[in-house]
């Protein structure tokens, strides 16, 4: 999806744009120094938020248990674990805000269900901010709890859309990891990280109608050293959007579908973005997805920047559409403000051993901008075939310069 901006966003994401305040900008400023108090309420270094208040069954508020829960677990020295049971807790807006004292781990063993009431939201539903050394963990589920509000959401129409709450947004959060857990039908993105170094997402399950709007799976924007591994999504949006700013990147293991494929984008929306580098999708699987791996920038960006060092390699499409795509004309539902040539330079992409079929006659579409062609642009063994009976498989190059070797023929247009 096309983000709103960092600040909008944090209060989404900047990235935000969604994504959780990842808008644009910056996140709010918080004390450095540690959360006070805490500990007392705990039994030896685990928080238990049955033992605090909350009450099972999906029914009751148990906002303020769990948020004391984190004020404990924050406050204490050395580890520290929130427990969080088996059964269905209902919870508004959470705000984790540290630094911590100590190292906390989250155990998400019972299931989180977001209040569907939206005036109880500022921004997101669970945002983490200023945390080192972060666990979360367990078999649970974030229940975003989202076909009740989705009817609300207006972004296809304009710009400048109400943005409902992210389910779990990481703000600079440093040297963490997410484990084993799904995110359920968020009201917008599942998971948005914003200004975070070294985090690992693994085993993690996203899951939302094909149909939910702007139901991104995961999205980051602004951070560095992000591994998602043995992760299976399927969404409404964007399985994954890797926004301005991302270094780093390492995605391993991913089965992408329904959604919009593995993305990096959009670029060039926002003044001031970052360039985007060494980013690695490996080992992937997408079904049926509206694109596969794709590329995507503004014509009429705002922002002059880079992407580059970008690898793709055993990549296996099942029935994607647009398996191969770079879109320098990208422009979601026709409401770009005005076309131009864009100031988005990419470079420097490798395609190694895509293969498998294509729903879409067109499995390689390269469509750079003449003002600033796509280069260093190489395919090897890429073998995606048209799976339809009324067409050939084909591809579109334009303004791409590079090498194609090992290709099906009709594929090697570079």
């Amino acid at each position: 999806m096309a983000f709103p901006n960092n600040t909008m966003l944090r209060a989404l994401f900047l990235l935000a744009l969604v994504s959780a305040a990842h808008a644009g900008g910056k996140a709010k400023e918080s004390s450095s120094a540690p959360v006070e108090g805490g500990g007392g309420s705990c039994d030896g270094g685990t928080c238990d938020i049955t033992k605090m208040g909350a009450t099972a069954g999906g029914k009751t508020d148990s906002t303020k248990a769990v948020q004391e829960a984190w004020t404990s677990a924050c406050g204490g020295t050395g580890k520290q674990k929130i427990m969080i049971p088996k059964g269905d807790f209902l919870v508004g807006p959470l705000h984790f805000t540290g630094p911590c004292k100590g190292d906390v781990t989250i155990q998400l063993d019972g299931n989180l269900l977001a209040s569907t009431d939206l005036s109880q939201y500022k921004a997101n539903w669970i945002e983490i901010l200023r945390v080192d050394n972060l666990v979360i963990t367990g078999k649970g589920t974030l229940d975003g709890q989202g076909p009740a509000v989705w009817s609300k959401n207006s972004c296809a129409k304009k710009y400048d859309c109400k943005i409902l709450p992210n389910s779990l947004v990481l703000d600079f959060v440093n040297n963490s990891e997410v484990s084993g857990i799904t995110l359920l039908n968020s009201k917008f993105f599942h998971m948005n990280i914003f200004q975070c170094k070294d985090i690992a997402i693994k085993d993690v399950t996203v899951t939302a109608p094909g149909d939910s709007p702007n139901t991104d799976g995961i999205h980051m924007g602004d951070s560095s050293g992000v591994s998602i591994t043995n992760t299976v999504i399927g969404v409404g949006d964007d399985c994954i959007s890797i926004g301005p700013g991302s270094t780093k990147v390492n995605i391993t293991g991913v089965t992408c579908g329904p959604g919009h494929g593995i993305s990096i984008g959009s670029l060039g929306r926002y003044k001031d973005e970052k360039d985007v580098t060494d980013i690695t999708v490996k080992d992937c699987t997408l079904k049926k997805s509206t694109n596969g791996v794709r590329i995507k920038a503004y014509e009429d960006a705002k922002s002059v920047l880079t992407a580059s060092k970008i690898h793709y390699e055993n990549i296996k499409m099942e029935d994607a559409a647009n398996p191969i795509i770079i879109d320098m004309k990208y422009c979601p539902n026709k409401i770009c403000t005005a076309s131009g040539d864009s100031k988005v330079t990419v470079k420097d992409v490798s395609f190694k051993n895509i293969t498998g079929t294509s729903s879409t006659p067109a499995a390689v579409s390269l469509l750079c901008s003449d003002k600033i062609p796509c280069s260093g642009v190489t395919m090897d063994n890429v073998n995606v075939e048209y799976s339809g009976k009324n067409n050939k498989t084909m591809a579109v190059c334009k303004n791409a310069k590079g090498s194609a070797t090992g290709c099906l023929k009709e594929l090697a247009c570079l």
